[in-house]
């Protein structure tokens, strides 16, 4: 025997137009706050990432530095701000130059050694040396050098940053050190 289903109306009804409309509000304030959350997240993941990288370059390249800086034999030069240049003789070898180079155009400070040029540091904004002799105010602040053989400490100051989603933010990498020349 067949049966026959009576369909009403009401079991065919769907939503009334102003409960599509609170459904479509309410799923679009989640929608929005999930992206935020999103933006907001990866913002925070790449800031901090850009981070780690700049302080990883910028411990590396201080090391060199530090490390040549320590065994240098004398200061080539010492009045540019942007320039160090450096009489280097390692232990058991022939003496070479080295020079440190900011260049504010490119933001780029580079090491050079003979015809080999390698970039240190990218994206600094500020950077500068010092060079400061071996005697000492009577405060015990070192005094500027006067001239490069007076020259016993050398000042590296920089600051570096990276774009986020195409503005410069938060991540900066400050370093700054006071290396003395130990052959001098």
């Amino acid at each position: 025997m067949a049966s026959i289903a009576i369909v009403t109306n009401r079991s065919r009804r769907g939503f009334t137009l102003v409960e599509l409309l609170v459904a479509i509000a309410i799923g679009s304030v989640g929608l929005v706050a999930v992206m935020s959350l999103s933006f907001y997240s990866a913002r925070s993941f790449a800031a901090l990432t850009n981070y780690v990288d700049l302080d990883n370059l910028s411990r590396g390249a201080l090391d060199q530095m530090t490390s040549e800086i320590r065994q240098a034999d004398r200061v080539l030069s010492g009045s540019d701000e942007r320039i160090l240049r450096l009489w280097v003789t390692p232990f058991g070898g022939s003496g070479r130059e080295v020079i440190y180079r900011y260049d504010p155009r490119t933001e780029n400070v580079t090491r050079t050694e003979g015809s080999n040029v390698r970039v240190m540091l990218r994206e600094c904004f500020n950077f500068s040396f010092g060079y400061f002799q071996r005697k000492a105010s009577s405060d015990w602040q070192a005094l500027p050098a006067t001239t490069v053989d007076t020259c016993k400490q050398v000042r590296i100051f920089w600051e570096c940053s990276r774009s986020i989603f195409g503005e410069r933010a938060n991540t900066e990498s400050v370093q700054s050190a006071k290396v003395v020349i130990r052959k001098r």
